[in-house]
């Protein structure tokens, strides 16, 4: 095998640039009895890769490798792995040790592309336990999409939102984990409602089934709009990644003992600056929601494979482009998912 190829953090003097790498490529031999060998296919990124990159959250990821989402082939296994064998196809879990129960804050000292090297590099070393079989027929560019934007779409709205046929979903925006949660919704007999400020981006929304489409450049308070297709109901779930600058938008509009899944922080890190109380008046479930267990991640790919989904993905980069796919990701003009493959 030649030198295994990645991309690291190096701190600069407000934050991060990212620079290539070779080292070894990891020795079969060297394997610990639980361990697994895997040959990184393909990588995508995520709005939190740029908040490490620009260091939005003031975190010290100096040295590592970025990128929590990646799918690969398993080349060897330790001796006493029991959950794969090599030539397994496999995504990596973005906590790799919360198997399955409740979230625990320790868990959080263990994230790829944070605490924990990441997926944008050749080879990686995996406990057998923090890898999950990638979908039936799911190309590793299709699979790579899946561990942080899907799990947590699906986490929202499935485990944790207990979404019924019939029901009705807001999703801001047509990012992936937004665009994910639309196309669960609508497999799981949901009306769905879109938030952008693109109107191509929302034409190609009504093309994946939503039901109705919202420019919030044309409707800043497009709760109204929400409101009024509704009946005057409001929806049963909001999907909330844009945080405090969007967040009296989705409690305006979320119908009574409805459910918010707080889950992104694209307008910043700021408190709220609108009142709480419809949050009371409304008795809204509010969840916070940061992707999910391995137990998570399999019963989505059980879904997955009975049912039809292609991921949208908007744009390939190969892995000599990595910066260029991070610009393209701060652009914000992607829909759905950016892919890099190695």
């Amino acid at each position: 095998m030649n030198d295994c190829r990645r991309w690291i953090y190096r701190k600069n003097s407000t934050s991060y640039d990212l620079v290539a790498q070779t080292q070894p490529v990891p020795s079969p031999d060297e394997l610990k009895p639980h361990e697994c060998l895997v040959a990184v296919r393909a990588v995508s990124l995520n709005y939190r890769d740029r908040i490490q990159w620009r260091n939005l959250a003031g975190r010290n990821v100096d040295g590592k490798v970025p990128a929590s989402d990646g799918a690969g082939e398993i080349l060897a296994v330790g001796s006493a792995v029991s959950r794969f064998k090599p030539g397994d196809r496999v995504a990596a879990c973005f906590f790799p040790t919360w198997k399955s129960g409740k979230f625990d804050l320790g868990y959080h000292q263990a994230d790829l592309g944070g605490n924990l090297d990441g997926m944008l590099r050749d080879f990686a070393v995996f406990d057998q336990d923090a890898l999950v079989r990638i979908p039936d027929g799911w190309s590793f560019t299709q699979a790579a999409t899946l561990p942080c934007a899907a799990v947590t779409a699906w986490v929202a709205l499935v485990r944790r939102g207990n979404l019924q046929p019939g029901q009705s979903v807001c999703v801001l925006g047509t990012g992936g984990v937004s665009i994910f949660a639309l196309q669960f919704a609508k497999l799981l007999g949901a009306k769905v409602v879109v938030t952008s400020g693109s109107d191509a981006k929302l034409e190609k929304a009504r093309q994946l089934g939503a039901d109705h489409c919202i420019n919030y450049q044309e409707i800043p308070e497009w709760s109204k709009s929400l409101w009024d297709w509704s009946g005057r109901h409001g929806v049963d779930h909001v999907v909330e990644v844009g945080g405090p600058g969007t967040f009296e938008q989705s409690m305006k509009s979320v119908a009574a003992d409805g459910h918010i899944a707080l889950i992104g922080v694209l307008t910043g890190f700021g408190p709220p600056t609108a009142s709480l109380f419809p949050l009371l008046a409304r008795n809204v479930r509010l969840d916070g929601i940061y992707v999910g267990s391995r137990d998570d991640f399999e019963a989505m790919v059980g879904f997955l494979n009975s049912h039809q989904l292609t991921p949208q993905i908007d744009r390939r980069f190969r892995f000599e482009q990595t910066p260029e796919a991070f610009e393209y990701l701060e652009s914000a003009q992607h829909f759905g998912k950016i892919v890099i493959e190695l």
